[in-house]
C-alpha cells in the first residue's frame, strides 16, 4: 500500500519524472493530501519499519507542498513603482472579450499577456475597448490558433531580439518602461502541454532555454500558461538555478488553481503563472474566472525597484 506514495515522493523530490510521469506530476498536491493513509495503517498494524518509511514519505510531500501555502521572504523595495501584470489563456479566442476588458479595467492592469489569441479575438477585444486601455501591443500569430499570443501594455513596448524558440513560435517578448522603475523585459509563455512524447520534448526544450534574470539594468518577467505546475522539474529549474520567483508562491497563493475552470474533471491544478525577477516585490496575486475560458486569469501586483539616476 505504501509503494505508490513512496515512488511518487521519490520521483517528485529528485525530479526524476519522465514519459507519462510528467503529466501525472500535476496531481502531486492531491496525492500528497492522502499520503498519511499508509502511515496510519502501518501504525494500527504496528509495522514499525514501514511506519518509519511512511513518515519519511509524508515528510517529503509536506516539504514539497506546504511552502506554497505560506508567504515567503521578499526583497525590501523602497519607494518602488507598482505594476499589475495579468496572464490569461483565452481558450483559442472563445473567452468573452468584454469580460477580459472589464477585468483589465477594473483591476487597473498595466501589462497583459494573452495566450491562445487568434486574430479575430484581437479584433473582438479591441471592439470591447482594449485598444483604448492598452494601445501598445506585440502580437505573434505563430502557427495560428492555440499558438498565437499577444503582449499588451499601457506604456510603449520596445521589441526585443529573438533569443528563444518561444518567441519564434508565437510568444512575444518586449521591453516596457514604467518610469522611474527599472525597465521590465516581459515574455508571454505558452509551451504545448506535455501529453505525448513529441510535445514533452518541445515543452522541456522551451522551458529549459529561457534566460535567467541578471543583475543588469532591466527586470525579467515571464507570464502565461506554462502547462506546468510547481511539481514539475522543468519549472522548478526556473525557480531554482533559473533565479525566478513564482509570484503566487511568494505570497502563499500557490494553491489558487487556474485550470480547468468550471469543470468537475480533471481536478483543478495551477498551470498559469507569473514568474518575476528576484529583485521584484510581490504584493498580491489573485485569480479570476473569465467567462467562456477554461483558464482563470492570474493578476500579480508587483513593486519594481527604481532605476538608478540616469537609467530607465
Amino acid at each position: 500500500m505504501l509503494a505508490p506514495w513512496l515512488v511518487w515522493a521519490i520521483v517528485r523530490t529528485f525530479g526524476l519524472e519522465a514519459g507519462p510521469a510528467i503529466p501525472a506530476m500535476t496531481f502531486t498536491p492531491y496525492v500528497g493530501l492522502i499520503s498519511p493513509l499508509p502511515l496510519l495503517l502501518a501504525l494500527v498494524l504496528r509495522r514499525w519499519v514501514i511506519a518509519a518509511v511512511a513518515l519519511l514519505t509524508v515528510g517529503a510531500f509536506t516539504h514539497a507542498l506546504l511552502p506554497r501555502a505560506l508567504a515567503g521572504p521578499q526583497p525590501a523595495v523602497r519607494n518602488g513603482v507598482t505594476v499589475r501584470v495579468m496572464a490569461s489563456n483565452l481558450y483559442v479566442g472563445q473567452a468573452d472579450p468584454r469580460a477580459v476588458v472589464d477585468l483589465v479595467r477594473r483591476q487597473r492592469v498595466d501589462v497583459l499577456a494573452l495566450a491562445e489569441l487568434p486574430p479575430e479575438a484581437v479584433v473582438r477585444l479591441d471592439r470591447a475597448g482594449l485598444r483604448r486601455i492598452m494601445p501598445y501591443r506585440r502580437y505573434e500569430l505563430g502557427s495560428g490558433g492555440a499558438s498565437a499570443s499577444g503582449l499588451f501594455s499601457r506604456r510603449p513596448i520596445t521589441t526585443l531580439a529573438s533569443e528563444n524558440s518561444l518567441q519564434r513560435q508565437g510568444q512575444p517578448r518586449g521591453l516596457i518602461t514604467a518610469q522611474p522603475a527599472l525597465p521590465i523585459d516581459v515574455q508571454v509563455i505558452h509551451p504545448p502541454p506535455p501529453i505525448n512524447p513529441d510535445r514533452r520534448g518541445i515543452w522541456n526544450h522551451m522551458l529549459g532555454e529561457l534566460t535567467r534574470p541578471s543583475d543588469g539594468d532591466r527586470l525579467r518577467i515571464l507570464a502565461g500558461d506554462f502547462n506546468a505546475t510547481l511539481d514539475h522539474q522543468a519549472l522548478r529549474r526556473l525557480l531554482g538555478d533559473g533565479g525566478y520567483v513564482d509570484a503566487a508562491d511568494a505570497v502563499g497563493a500557490g494553491y489558487d488553481t487556474t485550470w480547468p475552470a468550471g469543470r468537475d474533471f480533471p481536478p483543478e491544478i495551477t498551470i498559469d503563472h507569473v514568474l518575476v525577477d528576484p529583485r521584484v516585490r510581490v504584493e498580491d496575486v489573485s485569480v479570476y474566472t473569465v467567462a467562456r475560458s477554461d483558464h482563470r486569469a492570474v493578476i500579480a501586483t508587483l513593486v519594481l525597484p527604481r532605476a538608478a539616476p540616469g537609467r530607465g
